[in-house]
């Protein structure tokens, strides 16, 4: 995965808005393509995470990223997420 660890021990323990904004990051990092290929699955993955942690603007660019996805893709994103979700 690109710049941030995830598996972390401190990580866990971070404040929410602090895991917020990493997740933010995330999404916009596979939503621009820096550093890694564009992927707007991934992105909006991120961006969903980040707003279930407290990112009021990651669930604003969720909902603009999902106006440019198909249903397949947003479902996939979705599940991508809930899986992360289940297992941290």
């Amino acid at each position: 995965m690109a710049r941030f660890e995830m598996a972390d021990a401190e990580f866990g323990t971070m404040g929410t808005s602090a895991q917020a904004d990493i997740l933010f990051e995330l999404g916009l990092m596979y939503a621009t393509g820096r550093d890694c290929d564009a992927d707007v699955v991934a992105a909006h993955k991120w961006f969903n995470i980040a707003a279930i942690k407290g990112s009021a603007r990651a669930a604003e660019l969720r909902s603009e990223l999902s106006a440019t996805m198909t249903k397949a893709e947003i479902a996939q994103a979705l599940r991508q997420a809930r899986e992360w979700m289940t297992m941290h």
